[in-house]
């Protein structure tokens, strides 16, 4: 198991809910903290580097939460 905050658990469960498929900064910020919130776009680079010290065996190079550089991130759809 996992101890993870709720917006480390939203944004794990959004991304794995829709494997292969890549999310800006800005569609994860929406979806994490809605649209009505203003955050800095490195919120979710942070959200994110904090999920992958919890779920990545090696967080330096995830098999799961993956960077796309110049478009965001994704979940891949099987661990290589």
């Amino acid at each position: 198991t996992l101890e993870l905050t709720t917006l480390e658990f939203d944004l794990l469960y959004f991304l794995a809910s829709r494997p292969g498929r890549v999310f800006s900064r800005e569609a994860l910020m929406e979806q994490v903290w809605g649209a009505d919130r203003v955050v800095d776009d490195r919120s979710i680079d942070s959200l994110v580097s904090r999920v992958r010290r919890k779920l990545e065996p090696d967080p330096a190079h995830p098999r799961w939460v993956q960077t796309v550089w110049g478009a965001g991130y994704r979940f891949t759809e099987s661990a290589a």
